[in-house]
């Protein structure tokens, strides 16, 4: 079924299709609101959309984070978040819109991407547990599930640090 979706950057008049999808793949506002508000705030890095019959099925977003470690302050990816339509899920989509999202950061140059998510998807493309790199969230969470993938090799090296996303993710 993937085969029949389209990935293109997300446009203006995608913005209230993009608010749905959101809205219902997490079954709650939440997310829908934080892309809103981050799309408001200038903060996106990358949207993509995945179009499927001329509709909006799937959304991702990458804005930056900060690291804040023993050296100071440098800045990375962020991976949030990625929806797609409840009756579509699994069908390849969501993982269309991570492999061309992570190509056109590679090709722009960015460094690394960190994402807080499903231990047993994200692999698949490559991350694996911070902590590897000696970086941790702000917040508590299981180790396997706060990830982190270097798009140039030792992106991530230089001694850890605490991964901090933009303050419009409070409260998600």
């Amino acid at each position: 079924m993937s085969d029949a979706a389209i990935v293109r950057p997300e446009r203006p008049d995608d913005h209230p299709a993009v608010h749905t999808v959101n809205e219902l793949a997490f079954g709650q506002p939440g997310e829908a609101d934080l892309v809103d508000a981050l799309r408001g705030a200038g903060a996106a890095i990358l949207s993509l959309v995945a179009e499927m019959e001329g509709r909006i099925a799937g959304h991702i977003l990458f804005t930056s984070v900060t690291i804040e470690g023993p050296s100071g302050a440098r800045t990375a990816v962020g991976l949030a978040p990625m929806s797609v339509l409840p009756w579509l899920q699994r069908r390849g989509i969501g993982s269309l819109l991570v492999r061309r999202g992570l190509e056109e950061l590679r090709a722009a140059g960015h460094g690394a991407v960190i994402v807080l998510g499903h231990p047993s998807y994200y692999p698949r493309f490559g991350f694996v547990p911070a902590s590897r790199f000696g970086l941790r969230w702000e917040h508590e969470c299981p180790d396997e599930a706060f990830m982190a993938l270097e798009l140039r090799p030792g992106a991530l090296a230089g001694g850890g640090g605490i991964v901090r996303y933009r303050p419009e993710f409070e409260g998600v």
